[in-house]
């Protein structure tokens, strides 16, 4: 099973890559999607089923609800967004997709750096999960940034958090389900709150580009009528 989570780590790694240079909110979408069906496995290709046995019923039920809510819900609630937006393709983010997969690949190598120095192969499942964990979240963190859609954002939000998931997949926590379960519970109120926000957005300004809403509040605020009355 480690051999086959070494495979499932590469492909999360690749996904991160690829969402990097994702113009499409579609193809973005259905990239979030892929990590979070990977992130349902993830827990059980790392359980030592020769040593330990069969694991848990919780293991089965986080692997589950992870695949349900972040490979099926959570996408499905942004490609609704989506359509209602009428929006399809991130035109123009303020860092360019090809130097994006650039900082992204970056990221990568300075994390495999990282995690070598710190020496803790033998305390974890698997020597890809953390520098593969610390590429998602810098990635999500990265997206969140250098877009400007809303939905880009609420999506780099959610790679920041599924890198999470992997890095306590990764070192095995004792408590670790408990918590993933207590951190998707807040991803999922936090996404459904962002999701219905973005469609109001577009129906009152026509747009969910959020450089357009700062310009916007500059406006508002350089207005003469405002001026006058201050």
């Amino acid at each position: 099973m480690l051999h086959c989570s070494e495979i499932l780590l590469a492909l999360f790694l690749l996904s991160d890559l690829v969402l990097a240079a994702a113009g499409r909110l579609p193809q973005a979408i259905r990239l979030v999607a892929a990590q979070g069906w990977l992130l349902g496995l993830l827990p059980l290709l790392l359980w030592d089923w020769s040593a330990k046995g069969c694991p848990e019923f919780r293991l089965f039920a986080v692997s589950a609800v992870n695949a349900a809510v972040k490979g099926v819900l959570l996408p499905a609630l942004l490609a609704y967004a989506v359509r209602r937006a009428r929006v399809a393709r991130e035109l123009e983010p303020l860092v360019s997709f090809r130097v994006s997969q650039l900082v992204v690949f970056a990221l990568a190598c300075l994390a495999f750096l990282f995690c070598k120095k710190l020496n803790i192969s033998e305390q974890v499942a698997s020597e890809l999960a953390i520098p593969v964990a610390f590429t998602t979240m810098g990635t999500g963190l990265f997206l969140v940034c250098a877009r400007r859609k809303a939905i880009t954002q609420v999506l780099g939000f959610l790679v920041f958090e599924n890198g999470i998931a992997v890095f306590g997949a990764g070192i095995l926590l004792e408590y670790g389900l408990v918590v993933e379960l207590g951190i998707l519970l807040d991803v999922f109120v936090l996404v459904f709150v962002l999701g219905i926000a973005i469609f109001q957005i577009n129906r009152t300004f026509s747009s969910i580009d959020t450089d357009k809403l700062n310009r916007l509040g500059d406006v508002h605020l350089l207005h003469p009528h405002h001026r006058r009355h201050a």
